[in-house]
């Protein structure tokens, strides 16, 4: 059975970062990658200004269900066909990312903490935690650069959805967390203790 580990945190709070980290601490080889993120719901159906205004920082936003399927089926030793996603679209590309049954699988997203049915299922559960403003900042950069989104609309999505949607979902969430890492990926004494975990738990498993 994998260690399956949650990653939470607002949108810029340093995810991607702590994820990384632990990717080198354990090589590529050994962990399984499964983003909340390639789960939004296809919007093909809506005329591109209904997608743009869409609220993606809701949890209805994203098709849960079928990640919570592909990770008991990766749990369960099967490789699972991944769905991919586009930003600028906002549409669900034909295309799919195998992805094979490794000993670590991280879980990550702003709203996993905030999905019961994902939190049942992690050994550990972190939450990423960062400045509002240092987010925000984040998320325009990111944003324009990969997205192709400009500086007005990231804002406008900020104010109308971002931030009400952190106050509600993802902020609350931080209390399921078994680990809270302040400063994201620059926080090495957290992330150290956090490695340190899950190998005890992948010698556990080993051992048994």
């Amino acid at each position: 059975m994998s260690v399956v580990i949650g990653i939470a945190g607002g949108s810029g709070s340093g995810k991607t970062t702590v994820q990384r980290r632990i990717v080198e601490a354990f090589g590529p080889r050994r962990i399984a990658l499964l983003a909340h993120d390639a789960y939004y719901r296809d919007l093909s159906h809506l005329p591109p200004d209904a997608r743009a205004a869409f609220n993606f920082d809701h949890p209805d936003a994203l098709e849960t269900d079928l990640m919570v399927q592909h990770l008991d089926l990766l749990r369960a030793g099967e490789t699972i066909a991944k769905p991919t996603y586009d930003f600028t679209a906002h549409t669900r590309r034909a295309e799919t990312v195998g992805v094979e049954p490794l000993p670590v699988i991280i879980v990550e997203g702003i709203l996993v903490l905030a999905e019961p049915d994902l939190r049942a299922r992690m050994d550990i559960k972190i939450f990423v935690d960062a400045e509002a403003d240092v987010r925000l900042i984040r998320r325009l950069r990111r944003d324009m650069a990969e997205r192709g989104r400009s500086v007005e609309s990231v804002l406008a999505q900020y104010t109308h959805y971002v931030r009400p949607m952190h106050r509600e979902f993802v902020e609350p969430s931080k209390r399921h967390a078994d680990v809270i890492i302040p400063r994201g990926g620059r926080n090495q004494v957290a992330i150290d203790m956090m490695v340190a975990r899950v190998q005890t738990l992948l010698d556990e498993d080993a051992g048994s």
